[in-house]
């Protein structure tokens, strides 16, 4: 056990086991921003999957895997950059799509649903992937976005460690800000790796969280239009 101690706090890990065991598998999440240090972007990318790639390769030694195999020689590199450069580039502010916005021109003053759009996510607990749909809906506050930047703005919080609650709010709030409306809506419908792959083993479950802001928020009636066009079948 004191052996077990010593590395742990030589790899900087000084958390008792009684910290995180007492929360088992629950769903814990502490703030609506993903948790990061001041200095998260101190190191360039490149540094960052060196190092990564780095300690993944003694992790798998760890496991006993023959990292001379050529199967496996690659895969440190690998995880490496998918984390920084794909899965996890989320959290880099520099990644942020813009979201230019347009004159209504049309006077197009009725609800606009964009649905089915198709997420890919890492729980922050165990680092394995969730996915799924997210369906947004907003009015117009006297300006439009294109619609591809709704899923880039899906997408892009998407590409961090997650609790689907704080993705849920994050991708509500960041539209209320790039549209200039209060009349914001989203709901998530997700598949969580932790519980089908591991856990319960529960390969049927999802997991569906939903945000509501302004019209959606006071009004009944926006909120079953928009839960109708969601529903609709293909």
């Amino acid at each position: 056990m004191k052996q077990k101690e010593t590395l742990l706090n030589t790899m900087g890990i000084n958390l008792s086991r009684e910290t995180f065991e007492e929360f088992g598998d629950d769903h814990v999440g502490t703030s609506l921003q993903t948790p990061l240090r001041e200095d998260a972007f101190e190191m360039d990318d490149d540094l960052k999957v060196e190092l990564i790639e780095k300690h993944f390769r003694e992790i798998m030694h760890i496991m006993g895997l023959d990292l001379t195999d050529d199967s496996l020689k690659g895969t440190p590199h690998r995880v490496a950059k998918m984390y920084v450069k794909e899965v996890f580039s989320g959290l880099n502010p520099k990644n942020k799509p813009a979201a230019k916005l347009f004159e209504n021109k049309y006077k197009y003053n009725e609800m606009l649903v964009e649905k089915d759009i198709t997420f890919h996510s890492h729980c922050e607990h165990h680092f394995v992937p969730i996915y799924g749909k997210a369906h947004v809906a907003y009015i117009s506050n006297g300006n439009v976005i294109g619609l591809s930047k709704i899923n880039r703005i899906v997408q892009y919080y998407s590409k961090r460690p997650q609790v689907q609650e704080r993705l849920t709010m994050q991708i509500g709030n960041e539209l209320k800000e790039a549209l200039g409306t209060e009349d914001v809506a989203v709901i998530m419908d997700a598949y969580h790796m932790c519980v089908s792959s591991r856990g319960v083993n529960d390969t049927n479950s999802s997991t569906v969280t939903a945000f509501y802001s302004g019209k959606f928020e006071r009004d009944e009636q926006s909120r079953n239009e928009f839960m109708k066009y969601i529903q609709l079948e293909k």
